[in-house]
């Protein structure tokens, strides 16, 4: 992989089941940190920052940062880390990343978990359209404070939930360590406006997939109704007093769907 220095860690027993974790934009491999001191009694969880994002380094182009590329150079990292077959859980961004390695390398995953995902935009318009929204908003990153752009970020409904957590100040000082530059590339080339259209693919797919949503996300929860809907291999679940972000609001009812789920 010369085109990539994955920033990443195992927690757990490595002879135990391993699940690689794919946080969303603007987060890192530390996202999960509760989740895991949930899970890895009995699983070895591998969290990995994704390009653009913590600590991870880009030497090759931009497209290095797109889902294509990307999911290419994780399957070369679990080569490189020897792990055949695993479990798969994506976060949003991580989520689109997920259901892309599912559908596209299905033979290296035995069961995934989408929190909060999509498998796109089903039109051209509508990509080219959220392609040049993506495009601005990465030029905001680039020529702003980073501070000032996280705040308008999670000022959107979708966040409502999560800003009212105890924890948000938290969160968003853990999203004051990315390069902002770094966050533009991602935006630009794995933001829903980049991503190719997975609907049409989510009936052929034949990896169990656990959908999740939060009572309070109805977008996320319309889109993944859809999705169960289209693909006879996923099963979804709506996580209660929780929002887009559910492993952060309802970190201890989250781990235990997963743990279902995988076991």
């Amino acid at each position: 992989m010369p085109d990539y220095y994955f920033n990443y860690s195992l927690t757990g027993n490595t002879n135990q089941k391993k699940i690689l974790f794919l946080h969303g934009f603007l987060g890192n491999s530390q996202d999960f940190n509760s989740v895991i001191s949930l899970l890895s009694q009995n699983y070895c969880c591998l969290v990995v920052d994704l390009p653009g994002h913590g600590k991870t380094q880009v030497t090759g182009d931009e497209t290095c940062y797109n889902m294509s590329n990307t999911a290419r150079s994780l399957i070369a990292l679990l080569d490189e880390l020897e792990i055949g077959k695993c479990y798969l859980f994506g976060y949003s961004m991580g989520g689109r990343l997920a259901l892309y390695l599912a559908l596209h390398y299905s033979e290296k995953f035995e069961k995934v978990v989408l929190e909060s995902a999509s498998p796109g935009l089903k039109t051209e318009k509508d990509r080219s359209r959220r392609r040049q929204a993506d495009f601005e908003l990465s030029q905001k990153l680039e020529n702003s404070n980073i501070k000032e752009f996280l705040l308008d970020w999670y000022d959107r409904p979708l966040f409502q939930s999560l800003k009212n957590s105890p924890k948000f100040d938290r969160l968003l000082e853990s999203r004051l360590e990315n390069n902002p530059i770094e966050l533009a590339k991602s935006l630009r080339q794995m933001g829903t406006g980049n991503q190719p259209s997975l609907w049409e693919k989510l009936a052929e797919n034949q990896v169990p997939l656990l959908l999740l949503a939060g009572e309070c996300d109805d977008k996320f929860k319309n889109i993944n109704a859809e999705m169960a809907e289209l693909c006879p291999s996923a099963t979804l679940k709506i996580v209660p007093n929780a929002g887009h972000n559910i492993h952060f609001e309802n970190v201890e009812n989250f781990a235990a769907i997963v743990r279902e789920f995988y076991s």
